[in-house]
């Protein structure tokens, strides 16, 4: 959760993990400055695409959750059924 003191991440992969949050915990976060950071570093169908990959990854996430599972239980259910 430190990422933006982390000498991990370039710039731009720090950009899209600010956008992460915004959509995750807080959209205010996603204000002009943002939106003008975004736009500068990524096209219109890599925001798109980075949006609906955050969404469904975080809501696939918090459906788990619902469900109780815990860390790859799912995928060790659906590798049985296709056994």
């Amino acid at each position: 959760m430190n990422y933006e003191k982390s000498a991990r991440f370039t710039p731009r992969e720090k950009l899209a993990l600010r956008y992460a949050d915004a959509i995750i915990y807080d959209p205010v976060q996603a204000d002009d400055a943002m939106w003008s950071a975004l736009r500068a570093e990524f096209s219109e169908a890599q925001l798109v695409e980075l949006g609906y990959w955050i969404g469904f990854t975080f809501g696939g996430q918090r459906w788990l959750k619902t469900l109780n599972t815990k860390q790859g239980e799912f995928a060790a259910f659906l590798s049985r059924r296709g056994s």
